[in-house]
């Protein structure tokens, strides 16, 4: 528990600054760092991390992506690029597959390639938002606030109230009181930073719609945590990584962020299109 505890203040120390930084070149550099990491971390898992032919194009694509969309003059631009990248890639892909004489299965480059853009799209969902959103230097941070407050009580609920198994199958230790828990204080801290943003920085915060939005975003938070434990429980691994000792690698870290972060993505334009406001 301890180590659990001095890593996790270590790790954020380190993500304060680049938070801190977010209007400067910091936080695409941290967003394309975490990005490769990621990537080599869901290449090892799935046996994938020796085949650099494979590996090494998603590798400088997870380094570029967050600097074309801080940098590209449109997003749109970006949009089009990424598309014919991914495209491009998955001919690539087949290419491969063909010459490769049978000696690697179809299914696991496929299977590769899709968890490959999804941790991608997470992790650029999370500077777009930043950037492009209207007041998206706070929008942002719902982000982690929605994935890190539901994974904290979450565990601490389960752990002193938890009776009843969530789906023990995938997640032995999850348990129902424990997500509600997670559900009902993601919601609380998402109209308490509302009411924060309100007072301190003048700004118009719709605090019904962020409560309803602390509902979703935490159910999605714990979908995406438990899509990771299902795909180590798969290929039979405690951890993707061990970058932070006690709490495993990246993806260990981020399971929750890159679904709460491509729900976020969805949230916003589905506020933009309703002409509703989150603040």
């Amino acid at each position: 528990m301890l180590k659990r505890v001095l890593t996790g203040a270590f790790a954020i120390c380190i993500l304060l600054p680049v938070l801190y930084f977010a209007d400067t070149f910091i936080l695409p550099l941290g967003v394309a760092v975490v990005s490769v990491i990621a990537t080599y971390e869901i290449a090892k898992c799935m046996g994938m991390d020796k085949r650099i032919a494979i590996t090494l194009p998603l590798y400088l694509f997870a380094l570029a992506s967050p600097f074309l969309i801080r940098y590209l003059p449109k997003f749109t631009q970006y949009v089009m690029i990424a598309f014919i990248v991914v495209t491009l890639y998955l001919m690539y892909l087949f290419f491969y597959l063909v010459l490769s004489h049978g000696k690697i299965a179809f299914q696991e480059v496929i299977s590769f390639f899709g968890m490959s853009i999804y941790i991608l799209a997470a992790m650029a969902a999370i500077l777009s938002i930043h950037d492009l959103q209207e007041n998206g230097e706070w929008l942002y941070l719902l982000i982690f606030i929605g994935a890190w407050v539901t994974d904290t009580f979450a565990y601490f609920t389960g752990r002193f109230l938890g009776k009843h198994k969530l789906i023990e199958a995938v997640s032995p230790k999850k348990t129902v009181e424990g997500s509600i828990g997670g559900i009902f204080f993601c919601m609380l801290c998402f109209v308490v930073y509302g009411i924060v943003m309100r007072h301190a920085l003048d700004v118009s915060v719709n605090l019904i719609f962020l409560g309803v939005s602390g509902v979703l975003v935490s159910i999605i938070s714990q979908i995406g945590d438990l899509i990771m434990s299902l795909i180590k429980r798969h290929y039979q691994i405690k951890d993707f990584g061990k970058i932070f000792p006690g709490h495993g690698g990246v993806l260990d870290r981020f399971d929750s962020i890159l679904a709460v972060s491509i729900a976020m993505a969805a949230l916003c334009v589905f506020v933009n299109l309703l002409g509703v406001s989150w603040m």
